[in-house]
């Protein structure tokens, strides 16, 4: 009987996990390995690009890619983790449970928004968190050109100031003027509890991402908080009252919950502490990566980001050393010392910051062709061709920045007589 490397998600860290898992695995002639992926579909979501029009087509089919490489995937939802006893209870689609035995875990479930307790949150509150949400508020929008005008429709208010939410309040302007033409006034405001937009961002952006939303008429509402949302609008700290049919909530992320049954060592997203080879060290043959890792991202103290770009390396390395261990091979310690924001700016452009402080590297329409060329290319996965996807798949990091060094960008820039 095979041994099987279990990964619950199909996200990023979890589709790169699976195939820098087989990868190693295939260079291993006579290996009785198995790699199964577990997940409600075999689909990679572009949750990056959740904010963007059309989120309906923000999303890539990966079954093929799977079967390309050898691996197996099951349609389902992870219910319950037994680590002591190697097995993972699922439910499939049909609502029959189903016991999953493993000898290497990597828990890549990524996260999600939580909602605070605010009275009516849930029931009148947009989101683009997930796919189904951000497909629910892009209908909803559409929808708004059949109802009457007033200030209740005509406004839009983004409840948080952190990078998904200005990242929102840039888009919607365009997006607004495509759904109800150029002659509505629509009025887009951010409202963000903290004094300064943007916060986890740092201080290098900060000066872009004002002038930003000041040039695409963005009003913000910075040192205030949302007490209460209802159908016609929403009541802030202050006491003042912005009337809104649409307000998205983009504040509170936290890891999956099923970290909770895997160890009680976590940090404050709920993400599982893991060593320099992902490992949970208080929960044998378990490795976690993407939302659901809590791991150094160098040797200064910087912990990774939930974000793609660290899901994505994440996933390879737990991928990799799971099947290492397996193997009787070498694994290779996380560790990735480039970090860059690269923020959309809506039709303003974008801006790219280089480092832990974001300093400034690239702003303007030229940071906005990086982040289309990110956005649009070098999230999305490899062809089902086996020899393409495993040498994508490879976790040597030879300490260049993939995005902005990448040479199909590099190459784009010159032909536009840009540079980078």
């Amino acid at each position: 009987m095979p041994q099987r490397i279990l990964i619950i998600g199909s996200g990023f860290a979890g589709f790169w996990a699976a195939l820098s898992a087989q990868r190693l695995i295939s260079l291993h002639a006579g290996a009785s390995i198995e790699v199964v992926v577990l997940a409600p579909s075999a689909d990679l979501v572009m949750r990056p690009r959740l904010y963007e029009a059309n989120p309906a087509a923000m999303s890539a089919q990966v079954d093929e890619v799977y079967r390309a490489c050898g691996i197996r995937f099951v349609a389902g939802v992870a219910e319950t983790i037994r680590s002591a006893n190697h097995e993972v209870d699922m439910i499939d689609a049909a609502g029959v449970r189903i016991t999953l035995s493993y000898d290497k875990l990597i828990l890549a479930a990524g996260s999600r928004v939580v909602n605070p307790a605010i009275p009516g949150i849930g029931e009148h509150a947009f989101s683009v968190d997930q796919l189904e949400d951000a497909v629910k508020l892009d209908k909803h929008l559409h929808s708004l050109v059949t109802k009457p005008p007033s200030k209740a429709r005509n406004t839009f208010v983004v409840c948080g100031g952190g990078f998904t939410g200005i990242e929102m309040a840039a888009e919607l302007p365009g997006r607004l003027r495509d759904i109800f033409g150029e002659d509505v006034n629509c009025q887009v405001v951010v409202v963000e509890r903290d004094e300064e937009i943007g916060p986890d961002l740092g201080a290098g952006p900060r000066p872009f991402v004002t002038k930003a939303l000041d040039d695409l008429g963005v009003e913000t509402k910075l040192g205030t908080s949302v007490t209460g949302f209802d159908a016609e609008g929403i009541t802030l700290y202050s006491g003042e009252r912005i009337e809104t049919l649409t307000a998205i909530w983009t504040a509170g992320v936290a890891a999956t919950p099923l970290t909770q049954q895997v160890s009680t060592e976590r940090d404050s997203f709920g993400r599982l502490h893991v060593d320099q080879d992902l490992r949970v060290p208080t929960a044998q043959d378990v490795f976690a990566a993407g939302d659901a890792a809590s791991a150094a991202a160098d040797e200064d103290g910087h912990c990774v980001k939930m974000s793609c770009q660290h899901a994505w390396p994440l996933g390879k390395i737990a991928g990799h050393n799971a099947a290492a261990e397996l193997l009787q091979a070498p694994t290779i310690p996380y560790s990735q010392p480039i970090y860059r924001v690269c923020l959309d700016l809506g039709a303003a452009g974008a801006f790219i910051g280089e480092g832990w402080k974001a300093t400034l590297q690239l702003a303007g329409p030229q940071a906005k062709v990086v982040k289309q060329f990110i956005n649009g290319t070098l999230i999305y996965p490899p062809k089902a061709i086996t020899e393409d996807a495993f040498a994508a798949a490879d976790p040597a990091f030879d300490g260049s920045d993939p995005a902005v060094k990448h040479p199909t960008l590099a190459r784009f820039l010159l032909e536009n007589g840009m540079s980078c």
